[in-house]
């Protein structure tokens, strides 16, 4: 295997481009011109001649296919985009094209439809986008044709779909799902059957690690999972495909089957494969790497692990650039990049102290981690420190683990006795990987706190690189490598020539010789280059000892860095960098910021006139505001709007239904339009995602007073936070709310967080109180006359447990998750 980088920069240029020319229509509507000047570029250098003219003019092709598809694809969902952005009311035709997983907050599920027509306002407009759909009652099959009417919002970035839409009616199947669809369904169903009477973890972990059935982990296992960098285990990703085709491999090349048939053997492995699980990003990438290893099998040339990636990135890209701005694609390509990189060379490192299996046992999740990290810092400004020790430790069970799974699903419709069994062994590798993310999560310091955004991400990649430039160029160029993902995790060798005069001969595993002239053909010669980071080419006297010195050291920094220097620099003020939700100190008046994504959060209101929740949310880096509520329009509640739109860009507000008082609500309605933020009255059940932050109206009473008209909002956080927000509900609207939530059957389990009403005045209900049963309670509080918050107030939260943050007394009182645990973190008044 050859580590030819020649298309690497042709997956670059073409990500590059998806993600810039995915961003706005506007700018998809010039791309064409972009491309065509990029192209008349490249024939002008073309002409000038050159060894690198062809890669040249192959990144050029790429640039004006990705352009000229953003075009095409952007005319199809513009129909969809449009009545997205206005929240419009439309009737969605199309096919279902995944599972159903139920719906934050319950009541419901949530599945992915591939519309093909989308009705509103008296016309029908052919489309061609996914819409993240949620709706109460039984939900669709994956494969059938329905259609349904639904209220639609922008999709949150990096989702992957087109819109988001909530069911306004009954989902209508009008063409039931292929026969093998079916089977694929009933196989999943079968195995949630016969895993019913495991344990919880088997419960849930098994069907996680056959086909990604998460729905049934236990809260504190997901959690510690997060915490400890296992999520992998149960997300569908390239990793279940690797297993999956290298025990397919393994099996046909024991039964000596021909190179023919163990290409179409394989195919129809992966075809399967994907049927059952869905067309996840990840998944599609190794389908399409896959696809590239198998061709050059079918021609009889080696497989190259980088090449085939590049291959499969910039096809996928082509096909649908907007898998350009999926953290879920990125992180797959990442860590295979990461693996076929870096591996090898790491595991040369340590092979003389760990031995070669543990070297590469230790050096894979290394590799992954350190090409995944800047990414992962985008979604949890954190670093997992126990992710690379609880993935050496997880991985004896991974193997096992999805395989029983797997064949536990292929059993359970036709042999339902013989599936469970299987299935109980399944659970006992899973139950390894319970206990080693349970343990890792409980460590100290397993989760440190980092820089968010794209500054934490860069910093972090800086960090990485500097000691694996050190650790990599210190590799010995003597000791075997071993396999890679793809079945060899050999040396990287790069050699970059005119095309068409490559050639090059790996050697052999365990030979760590470079073959060179007069160790084969005239025309198989190979001279090894400089790895990427080093390693390979470097002479031995550079390489000349230190190893285990400079690793130790490498460490050492990193750990400074992530244990001392980042929690003293990147903490804005007293607010810890990855905090999740903070109640802001702006006086007698309520903000609340909830975490949407790095750098964007959902805010509801924003407090009393001036520039108090601005500040905020300048202390916290919100760039961007994902979503605005105004609970209702009291000064105490709307009064700070005006900065806060002046600091941030505000994607979408969401306010009460009553415009009350009316002064303040016209300025506040004004001050929306004047920006052009689009506005949608908080109604019962209006539901959607804000980036990262999933939301619903728990209630939003008509024809009342202002206070109870309140929107009352439950929001649930990525990292599993759910949050009340009460506004200024009185002990009326309060009672009201309990008895609709309880009816509802909310909330299954207590929540974490309480946003307490009116600021903890006398008038609260005790039912409410109980039913919430919050862990924490968030009294936004300032200097008043009105003797909030009051001690009865208090009593009844703090008597089902919860712990009370005033922001008269914490200043910004923040919510963190650390080790799988909710944290509370209060300022220098605390």
């Amino acid at each position: 295997m050859t580590g030819d980088l020649r298309l690497v920069p042709l997956a670059f240029a073409v990500w590059v481009a998806a993600w810039a020319l995915t961003g706005t229509r506007p700018l998809a509507g010039v791309g064409l011109l972009v491309a065509a000047a990029v192209l008349g570029g490249c024939v002008a250098a073309a002409r000038r001649g050159g060894p690198w003219v062809a890669h040249l003019l192959l990144v050029c092709a790429g640039v004006v296919a990705v352009t000229g598809s953003v075009q095409v694809q952007a005319d199809a969902r513009g129909a969809l985009v449009d009545l997205a952005a206005q929240e419009a009311l439309s009737t969605l035709a199309g096919t279902v094209v995944s599972a159903a997983r139920p719906a934050p907050f319950g009541g419901g599920s949530t599945w992915e439809l591939a519309v093909d027509t989308v009705s509103a306002r008296g016309s029908t407009t052919p489309v061609r986008g996914h819409v993240r759909v949620t709706a109460p009652g039984t939900p669709p099959r994956a494969g059938s044709a329905v259609e349904v009417e639904a209220r639609l919002a922008p999709a949150r970035f990096g989702a992957g779909t087109t819109a988001e839409a909530t069911a306004a009616g009954p989902v209508a199947e009008h063409v039931a799902p292929s026969a093998v669809l079916r089977t694929t369904d009933r196989m999943r169903t079968a195995l949630l059957d016969v895993t019913d009477p495991l344990g919880p973890q088997a419960r849930g972990l098994v069907p996680g690690m056959a086909f990604g059935d998460t729905t049934r982990v236990p809260d504190d296992l997901d959690d510690a999972m997060r915490v400890t960098g296992l999520t992998h285990a149960t997300a569908v990703s390239g990793s279940h495909f690797a297993i999956v085709l290298a025990v397919v491999t393994a099996v046909l090349t024991v039964a000596g089957v021909p190179r023919g048939w163990r290409v179409v053997t394989l195919a129809g492995a992966a075809v399967g494969f994907v049927l059952l699980v869905g067309p996840e990003p990840s998944v599609l990438r190794a389908v399409w790497t896959c696809a590239a290893g198998l061709l050059g099998l079918a021609l009889g040339r080696p497989g190259q692990g980088l090449p085939a990636l590049a291959t499969a990135s910039t096809v996928l890209l082509v096909v649908d650039p907007w898998l350009a701005r999926s953290y879920g694609f990125a992180l797959s390509c990442a860590a295979t990049a990461g693996i076929v990189l870096l591996a090898g060379p790491l595991a040369r490192l340590l092979t003389p102290w760990l031995g070669r299996a543990l070297a590469f046992a230790v050096a894979v999740p290394c590799a992954a981690q350190a090409a995944c990290g800047p990414i992962l810092v985008l979604l949890d400004p954190a670093v997992a420190l126990v992710a690379v020790p609880a993935n050496v430790l997880a991985a004896p069970a991974l193997v096992p683990g999805t395989v029983l799974a797997l064949l536990a699903t292929v059993l359970a419709p036709g042999l339902p006795a013989v599936a469970g069994p299987v299935a109980w062994l399944a659970g006992v590798p899973t139950g390894w990987l319970a206990g080693v993310a349970t343990l890792g999560a409980a460590v100290p310091g397993s989760r440190v706190p980092w820089w968010p955004g794209p500054g934490g991400a860069a910093a972090l990649a800086l960090v990485t690189l500097a000691v694996l430039a050190v650790v990599v160029r210190r590799a010995p160029a003597d000791t075997p490598a071993g396999p890679d993902a793809a079945g060899s995790l050999r040396r990287l060798r790069v050699r970059l020539v005119r095309p068409g005069r490559a050639r090059s001969r790996l050697a052999p595993p365990g030979d760590g010789a470079v073959r060179g002239p007069g160790a084969g053909p005239p025309d198989a010669t190979v001279r090894p280059v400089r790895h990427p980071l080093g390693g390979a080419g470097v002479s031995p006297r550079r390489r000349r000892g230190g190893g285990p010195l400079v690793l130790l050291t490498g460490a050492a920094v990193v750990l400074v860095a992530v244990l001392v220097v980042v929690p003293r620099v990147a903490a804005p003020g007293p607010v810890p960098p990855d905090w999740q939700v903070v109640a802001c100190d702006v006086g007698q008046g309520d903000t609340l910021v909830v975490r949407s994504g790095p750098d964007s959060a959902v805010v509801v209101d924003v407090g009393p006139p001036g520039d108090a929740a601005a500040r905020c949310l300048a202390r916290l880096g919100v760039a961007r505001v994902d979503l605005l509520v105004l609970s209702h329009f009291h000064t105490d509640h709307v009064g700070g709007l005006e900065p806060v739109l002046a600091a941030v860009p505000v994607t979408a507000a969401v306010v009460s239904a009553v415009a009350e008082p009316a002064a303040p609500a016209r300025r506040a309605l004004d001050l929306l339009g004047g920006v052009g933020v689009p506005v949608a009255a908080g109604a019962e059940g209006r539901a959607g995602a804000a980036g990262t932050v999933a939301w619903r109206v728990l209630g939003a009473a008509d024809g009342v007073g202002a206070n109870d008209a309140s929107v009352a909002l439950a929001l649930r956080t990525a990292s599993g936070i759910d949050v009340v927000a009460l506004g200024d509900l009185e002990e009326p609207g309060q009672r009201a709310l309990a008895a609709r939530l309880r009816a509802a059957g909310y909330p299954a389990d207590p929540v974490e967080v309480v946003k307490i009403a009116h600021h903890g005045s006398a008038s609260q209900d005790p039912g409410l109180a109980a039913l919430l049963a919050p862990a924490v309670v968030l009294v936004s509080v300032g200097d008043n006359d009105y003797g909030h918050p009051t001690g009865a107030a208090l009593d009844l939260y703090t008597g089902t447990g919860a712990r009370v943050l005033r922001t008269d007394r914490c200043g910004d009182a923040a919510l963190v998750v650390r080790s799988a645990r909710l944290a509370t973190a209060c300022g220098e008044g605390a």
